[in-house]
């Protein structure tokens, strides 16, 4: 089931008043109703993957449990590998088998040697990835102490299975939300109209926003020999709009959501295109990923200590696997590859932590540096998500090979500029919500004509555009 459906506007009611009307009357009747309708939701996409969550939970949660009784070093490391093997294991099989048998005939052909291997027709499961992290986090924490395992088979079914991030994050931690299923959620008014608003804000990012750029850019993209180097620049442009109207739209409804039902949620997204430079950018954009690489690969490897080709060697290696994360396919290493590079003049200088605060924090217009700043920051993110959007490496080479040529600088093939309009209301909004955490934050002591008038405009747009029924990007990873 896919947040922009039908199916989910007559699920969310549904489940939201059976939750609060007839199973709330205690903590395990809340658990079981939340393991059972998350699992539905899942289910609902494909039945048959609901044996791989179950498999993956009973794994963790034993290997937990385990961890909590053995006091052995040795012992405690093969139960922590088992896990491992078990989950990066599954996740390999269906997301890289193909990738690694096609990789290694294609390395053999080039020797002029041929191999007959062939490849599986497999269908990746919708989120995998992102559970897996969820239940390997747990994993990790309890064999390094920082938890404690848990004995209630409920409560930690429940926690990987949270049907609103369960398909594309935010991925949250055990420590957060584990917690929240062992004790019984009581309704908040408040909480409830915040998720309601995040909910609304979310909609209108993915499906104004971010479904309107994707038909440009999908032409674009998929045409780009036919085009000038300054229309693939605005493709570029508007690919950069749909893929953050997409996934941050997701984690506001899935967080929004949570809200609905008493539970919290980490942020993922903390207006990444007002970013000083790319490390700020990182630490805005995908925050529940790139926090969990940063602790459970960056910092075991050594982080930012010991001598600078080890930093530079842990940068590499995050980003790389972080676009290896992504999916199988050599462009998001390589989109992986260049963050890293991007990222190396900062670290290095020593100006990687230089921008932790809100942009223009005491001021709603921004100095010309941090005008400069952001612009130019959103520039090298744009250049490389033509590389994330491309379908081959060669296909990149082809897109950047006309940006950068004279045809820059003619006349562009406008697109239809209809949307554009609401990339900037986005942009406008967004900039003056920056310090909050969405969009409609801002407007909760504004007048109740203008509060209602907001939340009109919004469903009015969101009903006009709906029943495309577009995919999430990060579905597929």
């Amino acid at each position: 089931m896919i947040f922009d459906s039908l199916e989910f506007f007559i699920y969310l009611p549904t489940v939201f008043i059976l939750y609060w009307f007839i199973f709330n009357k205690n903590l395990s009747l809340q658990n079981i109703f939340f393991l059972t309708v998350s699992y539905i939701f899942y289910g609902w996409w494909d039945w048959r993957f609901l044996g791989l969550i179950f498999i993956s939970s009973l794994v963790d949660y034993f290997i937990g449990l385990s961890l909590g009784k053995v006091n052995v070093n040795k012992k405690r490391k093969l139960l922590l590998y088992l896990s491992f093997i078990v989950n990066l294991g599954t996740l390999g099989f269906f997301k890289y088998y193909n990738f690694f048998i096609e990789s290694f005939v294609d390395s053999f052909s080039s020797l002029g040697v041929e191999l007959n291997f062939t490849t599986l027709n497999i269908i990746l499961p919708v989120g995998i990835s992102f559970y897996t992290f969820q239940t390997l986090s747990y994993t990790i924490d309890v064999y390094k102490q920082k938890l404690k395992p848990t004995s209630n088979i409920l409560s930690f079914f429940a926690f990987v299975s949270f049907f609103p991030q369960l398909v594309a994050g935010p991925i949250e931690r055990a420590s957060n939300l584990l917690p929240q299923f062992y004790k019984t959620r009581k309704f908040n008014y408040f909480e409830a109209r915040d998720g309601m608003q995040q909910i609304l804000w979310g909609f209108f990012k993915k499906i104004v926003i971010a479904d309107n750029c994707a038909i440009i850019a999908n032409n674009i993209f998929e045409n780009y020999q036919e085009y000038s180097g300054i229309t693939l620049m605005i493709g570029a442009i508007y690919f950069a709009f749909q893929i953050y109207g997409d996934f941050s739209g997701y984690s506001d409804i899935a967080i929004g959501t949570a809200k609905l039902f008493g539970i919290k949620l980490m942020c993922n997204f903390k207006y990444p295109y007002f970013s000083r430079d790319i490390a700020e950018f990182w630490r805005r954009w995908h925050i529940s990923l790139s926090t969990w690489f940063r602790d459970y690969l960056y910092i075991p490897l050594g982080g930012s200590r010991g001598s600078l080709k080890v930093k530079i060697r842990n940068i590499f290696a995050i980003f790389i696997v972080s676009g290896f994360w992504h999916g199988a396919n050599w462009t998001f290493i390589i989109w992986g590859l260049v963050n890293a590079i991007y990222f190396l003049p900062s670290m290095i200088a020593g100006t990687n932590r230089n921008n932790i605060g809100i942009v223009a924090k005491n001021s709603n217009i921004p100095a010309m540096k941090e005008i400069f700043q952001i612009l130019f920051t959103f520039l090298l993110t744009n250049l490389a998500w033509v590389i994330f959007r491309s379908k081959t490496v060669m296909d990149s080479i082809n897109y950047f090979s006309i940006i950068f040529s004279k045809s820059f600088f003619s006349i562009p093939n406008f697109p239809d500029l209809r949307f554009f309009p609401f990339i900037l209301i986005l942009v406008i909004w967004e900039w003056f919500s920056r310090k909050h955490e969405h969009g409609l934050n801002i407007i909760n002591n504004k007048h109740f004509i203008f509060r209602w008038g907001a939340y009109l405009f919004l469903i009015i747009l969101i009903i006009k555009y709906f029943g495309r029924e577009s995919p999430f990007i990060y579905f597929q990873f």
